[in-house]
């Protein structure tokens, strides 16, 4: 989108229509693509890294994929283990990645690594790793509860060596750059779950109008369609929240507090949402043949991916001043 001269917003304008697509793991992949593996090489990579891996993969010749997950260190980015050791013109990669989206097909993958024995928030790079190297070892396509469709890998290095060339920006500000593009990922997330909780509303509307029970439409029950417009008013609320957050962001300003505030509510509320409307479909939505038993399954992500939702709060809770920053 930079290239184009767009702001953000664009962004989040294609993640809310991406919603629409019925399969969670699309919009996963292409979010990963656009706005997790690239955006710190987009700001701060050098051309020749920019020519040899973005451009193919912006001309959707290669799959990228993003390296900061470990066994250990999932929400705790400064946590992780995986080295990067410098040797002569050359970083000698040791460690492993977990939940690695598009980790199985990946051609480049964004890696984040400890560079130096310094602080943990000082001692990290970001390193373009190509995936055909010797030494990495794709482990697994991990099973998983919901986003089947979606490729996630655990990924393993040993002795694995790429060109010091292939640093992004400068060494030792990896953690930094990350931290840059969290909150963009955030968004995107809260944004492509929108369309979907919308849809399952809808769709709930529809089969309660059409089931009866003891001789009147499910619908017709104050208590279900009550709760079905509290739940599109819940929406609602979201959205204003996340197009707040999106606009100050585009004005320069840090909206880290917003960007938790949005990513927690719509962790919880997607699984509001799918759980109630699951409920009104009865025993049809314990199949897998209608939507909302996928969206039950897909849309927990929220609640997990990016952040947990205690992650969220102690996150708000520093930027209230509750808590130490």
């Amino acid at each position: 989108y930079g290239g184009l001269g767009l702001d953000f917003s664009y962004n989040i304008a294609v993640a809310e229509e991406l919603g629409n697509i019925r399969c969670g793991g699309i919009p996963m992949a292409i979010g990963v693509q656009a706005g997790m593996a690239t955006p710190a090489l987009t700001r701060f990579g050098s051309h020749e890294l920019k020519k040899q891996f973005l451009v193919p993969t912006i001309a959707g010749d290669f799959v990228a994929c993003l390296g900061i997950s470990e066994p250990g260190a999932g929400s705790d980015v400064a946590n992780i283990k995986t080295t990067a050791v410098r040797k002569g013109d050359e970083y000698v990669i040791n460690g492993g990645k977990m939940w690695i989206t598009s980790g199985s097909q990946a051609d480049w993958m964004c890696l984040l690594a400890n560079t130096s024995e310094g602080p943990p928030h000082q001692n990290k790079s970001l390193i373009c790793l190509p995936m055909n190297l010797p030494g990495i070892h794709v482990a697994k396509k991990i099973d998983k509860l919901g986003m089947r469709a979606s490729d996630t890998a655990q990924i393993f290095f040993e002795d694995v060596r790429v060109p010091c060339k292939n640093l992004i920006g400068e060494e030792g500000k990896g953690f930094t750059y990350q931290m840059l593009q969290f909150q963009e990922e955030r968004l995107w997330g809260v944004a492509t779950a929108l369309t979907p909780m919308e849809t399952i509303i809808e769709e709930t509307i529809e089969y309660t109008r059409q089931r009866k029970v003891f001789g009147q439409p499910v619908l017709h029950n104050q208590t279900v369609h009550f709760r079905l417009a509290e739940l599109a008013t819940e929406v609602e609320l979201l959205r204003s929240l996340l197009h707040r957050a999106v606009a100050l962001h585009v004005e320069g300003n840090d909206v880290t507090k917003f960007a938790s505030m949005a990513k927690l509510k719509a962790g919880r509320l997607t699984r509001e949402v799918t759980d109630s409307c699951l409920q009104f479909w009865g025993g049809m939505g314990f199949t897998s043949e209608v939507l909302v038993s996928r969206f039950y399954r897909d849309l927990r992500l929220m609640s997990i991916g990016g952040g947990t939702d205690e992650t969220m709060l102690s996150i708000i809770c520093k930027y209230m001043d509750i808590l130490p920053r």
